[in-house]
């Protein structure tokens, strides 16, 4: 029996995963090079896929009996045969339901077909006006990665049966509907509660509507050796939460603050100033060493409220700012900004300073509207900031958000972090080249105000400490997901953005 990488996204062994993330294209090229060159038998994968997704079951469920198994045609089909089979034979009661005429199929699903037969499993036609079976489990194979147009018909139907159900629903490599690609919806999808996909992740599960589709996620390379993956360029790099101890190691006994970054958080218009307040803090819960504040002079009490900490100054425009730039590492511009005379002084000349600069709230609509290009910066938009820099719909951005990140590094020369479910991190290389990695922390209890302010922040401290770098963005993406999640301990609704603050330190220093 072949050893099988079987681990839960919620497990701590998450690190073992790749970090690789594939195009569906790229994983059926790995799976073809397994079975041509490395002789290993495509209905054996099919076993070890049904193997995996019942070792998972028993991890996820283990107190359920039984299973009700939803098979289509092709691959994914013939895997919920082969997990029907052994299944039964490990001692749960199973039932089969055939969305596809069984006669229909060939090659190995056809075998996993007699297989499923050969255990005496009752398989019956699906009917879209008459109840399922009663079971613990349901399980989703119908299409997987097999889908190339959008789903209709007698699969429109049993996915509509599949998602009516109150029973725990685990997808087959990919829930049915889910673009592999792009993470859209082809028509339909089933909404799992879990899935667990085969020899390697597929970006679809990290883009698009694939974070709320997918439920938990789970992961088996079939016991593939390294080598079949050499010459496959992943579309995505994962990143994981053992990041963190790359660049955040202990300090020297004799540092002081002058060694660990002075920074200047340029915002907070009248109104405004919680943004600036926040960005400062995350700021010094990151680690920095000073920690600057240009603002609106109405905010400055605001700003230093509690918090002698933070340096603040009020400026009434640009010029009151060149002895702030002259003296710090690295600038963050935008948090609370406005859109006013003001903010937009302050943004033109800020983004003609020489220093590192982190963009972010106004400061991003004002360069969607003064577009240009330079070096040593970072855009920070969501959705819509990122539809308004690169002229589209959010919804456009939303359903290509791989692209749009190329195209914000791209378009601009800059270090682009695509806010939202699962943020994307993109550099530009070179012509050829734009190199993106992806962030799977973080919740929905994130999805309040203030939340990309402390980002803004965080990251900027993070630039004054260990200089601009994809590594450095990357690290504040990751330490700003992990402590979202740190914080929704106690329930992600109500969480607000102050609460990350506390967990920031902490994940700043790892053990």
């Amino acid at each position: 029996m072949v050893l099988l990488s079987i681990i839960s996204a919620m497990s701590d062994n998450q690190s073992a995963w790749p970090r690789q993330i594939f195009s569906t294209e790229q994983v059926r090229s790995i799976d073809r090079h397994a079975i041509d060159d490395l002789g290993i038998e495509g209905f054996e994968l099919m076993r070890r896929a049904g193997s995996a997704a019942l070792g998972f079951i028993k991890q996820q469920w283990p107190e359920s009996k039984s299973l009700l198994i939803y098979c289509g045609a092709g691959n994914n089909g013939g895997d919920g045969y082969v997990l029907a089979a052994l299944a039964v034979a490990d001692g749960l009661a199973v039932k089969v339901i055939a969305v596809v005429d069984p006669s229909t199929l060939t090659d190995d699903a056809a075998k996993a077909l007699t297989l499923a037969r050969e255990a005496s499993i009752a398989i019956s036609e699906f009917r879209a006006d008459a109840a399922p079976p009663g079971a613990a489990i349901t399980v989703d194979a119908l299409l997987g990665s097999g889908i190339t147009r959008d789903v209709d018909g007698q699969l429109a139907l049993a996915v509509e049966q599949i998602n009516s159900s109150s029973r725990p629903v685990l997808a087959l490599d990919l829930p049915t509907g889910l673009d592999g690609d792009t993470g859209a919806i082809r028509g339909t999808v089933i909404r799992a509660d879990a899935t667990i996909t085969f020899v390697g992740l597929k970006s679809g599960l990290y883009l698009g509507s694939g974070p709320a589709c997918r439920g938990e996620l789970a992961f088996s390379d079939l016991g593939l050796a390294p080598s079949v993956y050499r010459g496959a360029r992943p579309v995505l790099r994962r990143l994981d939460a053992s990041d963190t101890n790359q660049l955040l190691r202990p300090r020297s006994q004799i540092s002081h603050k002058g060694l660990n970054g002075k920074i200047l958080i340029v915002g907070g218009f009248e109104g405004m100033a919680g943004a600036a307040r926040l960005a400062a803090d995350a700021a010094l819960r990151a680690g920095a060493g000073l920690v600057y504040a240009a603002v609106a002079p109405s905010s400055v009490g605001t700003v230093m409220a509690d918090r002698p900490e933070i340096m603040c100054r009020g400026v009434t425009g640009p010029d009151e700012l060149r002895e702030l730039t002259a003296a710090v590492d690295v600038i963050v511009v935008g948090p609370g900004l406005g859109r006013d005379a003001w903010g937009q002084s302050i943004a033109d000349a800020l983004l003609a300073v020489d220093k590192p600069l982190v963009v972010d709230a106004d400061a991003l609509n004002y360069l969607s509207e003064h577009r240009q290009q330079r070096s040593q910066w970072v855009l920070t938009p969501h959705p819509a900031e990122a539809a308004r820099l690169l002229g589209r719909s959010t919804a456009d951005v939303q359903a290509a958000r791989h692209e749009a990140a190329m195209a914000l590094a791209t378009n601009y020369r800059a270090l682009a972090v695509l806010k939202g479910a699962c943020s994307l991190v993109a550099e530009w290389v070179d012509h050829a080249d734009v190199a993106v990695s992806v962030c799977d922390y973080g919740n929905p209890g994130m999805a309040t105000g203030g939340t990309g302010d402390i980002l803004a922040g965080l990251i900027g401290a993070l630039i004054a400490q260990f200089g601009l770098s994809r590594q450095t963005v990357e690290l504040g993406v990751l330490v700003h997901a992990l402590a979202g999640d740190d914080a929704a301990a106690d329930g992600e609704r109500g969480l607000i953005a102050s609460d990350l603050l506390p967990h920031i330190r902490h994940r700043v220093n790892p053990a």
